[in-house]
């Protein structure tokens, strides 16, 4: 297979950044990976582990001669980044993220592009874990994966072959969707679990008896939980950018937990069992052989 980049520069070498990394220099797909990021230490294990082969923190030197940039930086931070490296990149370069939230990521990139941002293309790997930073990538994490990407009619063709090209080298299933469409499906299927879990472990801890409860916690709350232990700032930063989508999932959750708690305090048992045999008949569907997720490598 073709390279898919030459020199390749990481803006943030995190996770996603840094396996990507591992998953293209493992199938020999890059040339040079250059790495920018802000913080010394995640820099070091990630220079460490073989993940890039220099770091640099200017922006003006990490562009220089580079024909592919991957941001893999907290969404809030994604449009800022870019600017600071446009002006120095080769004409050619390509600009792709790896943001969970699409519509104000790529409208933001757009604007501080401008007439350049036909070299831009959103991606969204859908992969990760609960952990971070360039000690947690493996070159496996991609493998298999979904990555969807949301050009615009901004973006050219030779961007959108790229950027493809890019994520189906690390081994993803590549498919396209726009970002108005991403981000309500994202708010439901990716965020709202995530504040689900933040939500459950601040219930328990801001009850009298958190410490004792959580003692006796075993299978059911630690996976339901699992994602509570992300960070913080990426999960913050993705829940104020589709803020909308994601309100609105609350909303729905919170209706959820509304019909549940009346029929239980109501001692509805029939409205109870038929609520629980409908989300377990929705549930099970994602566990058949021929759902996509049944067939997606567990983290």
């Amino acid at each position: 297979m073709k390279r898919v980049a030459d020199r390749l520069l990481i803006a943030g070498v995190g996770l996603i950044g840094g396996s990507l990394a591992l998953a293209l220099r493992q199938r020999g797909l890059v040339g040079e990976i250059v790495g920018l990021g802000r913080s010394r230490r995640n820099m070091r294990v990630a220079l460490e582990r073989g993940i890039i082969d220099r770091v640099e923190r200017d922006p003006a030197r990490a562009a220089e001669g580079v024909d592919l940039v991957v941001v893999a930086v907290p969404v809030g931070a994604i449009a800022a980044v870019v600017a600071g490296l446009a002006p120095h990149l080769p004409e050619r370069a390509v600009i792709t993220d790896a943001g969970s939230v699409k519509g104000p990521v790529v409208g933001a990139v757009e604007r501080t592009l401008g007439a350049s941002a036909s070299r831009f293309c959103g991606a969204h790997p859908i992969a990760g874990t609960e952990n971070s930073g360039a000690a947690a990538a493996t070159a496996t994490l991609l493998e298999a994966e979904r990555c969807v990407l949301t050009p615009t009619p901004r973006t050219s063709r030779t961007t959108v072959r790229r950027t493809r090209a890019l994520w189906a080298g690390a081994g993803m299933r590549v498919e396209t969707l726009p970002a108005a469409e991403h981000d309500p499906i994202f708010a439901l299927v990716s965020h709202l679990p995530h504040i689900a879990a933040f939500a459950l472990v601040q219930t328990v801890a801001d009850a009298g008896s958190a410490s004792r409860a959580l003692t006796y916690a075993a299978g059911g709350f630690r996976d339901g939980t699992r994602v509570a232990g992300s960070s913080p700032e990426m999960w913050a930063d993705i829940f104020l950018a589709n803020r909308r989508a994601v309100t609105k999932a609350i909303d729905q959750f919170v209706g959820s937990c509304t019909r549940l708690r009346n029929a239980i305090a109501a001692e509805d048992r029939e409205a109870l069992e038929a609520a629980l045999a409908d989300a377990q008949r929705v549930r099970r569907r994602l566990s058949s052989p021929g759902h996509a997720s049944a067939r997606r490598r567990r983290p």
